[in-house]
């Protein structure tokens, strides 16, 4: 058994890796809004939906993921996301997790925020990207 760390996770988005600027990172799942449920995915438990949903710093740079938010809403890109670490080939016992995602803003902080004493606190936000399709576990 692999039992998942909190520091070895990587993001890679578009084809580029986002890992210093995110703190959270996670697939969510919950039911589907959808208006229409057909009796046959009823009886297979309803329509399920996917989140790529991260906290990352606020950094209105070009080429950040602040900046995809900000330029890319509503653009379909692919999402990678390696448990284990970047530099891992997918197995079965370190799989990665692959699929596209809808680029959306955030509700709520999108730039700015609260003061703070620290010299290296940084203003994030939180977003939440909903995937085209359940992720894919790669394993090989």
């Amino acid at each position: 058994m692999t039992a998942l760390g909190t520091r070895m996770l990587t993001l890679t988005i578009g084809g580029d890796e986002y890992t210093a600027q995110v703190s959270d990172c996670r697939i969510t799942a919950g039911d589907s809004d959808g208006g229409f449920l057909s009796f046959a995915a009823a009886a297979g438990g309803g329509s399920r939906d996917y989140n790529l949903a991260f906290t990352a710093v606020q950094d209105p740079a070009a080429d950040t993921i602040w900046d995809l938010v900000w330029t890319q809403a509503g653009s379909t890109v692919a999402a990678v996301i390696k448990p284990n670490g970047g530099d891992t080939t997918a197995t079965p016992t370190q799989p990665h997790f692959t699929g596209n995602v809808v680029i959306s803003e955030p509700d709520g902080d999108l730039l700015g925020g609260e003061a703070n004493t620290s010299a290296t606190a940084r203003f994030t936000f939180a977003a939440q990207w909903t995937y085209t399709a359940k992720p894919i576990r790669v394993t090989s």
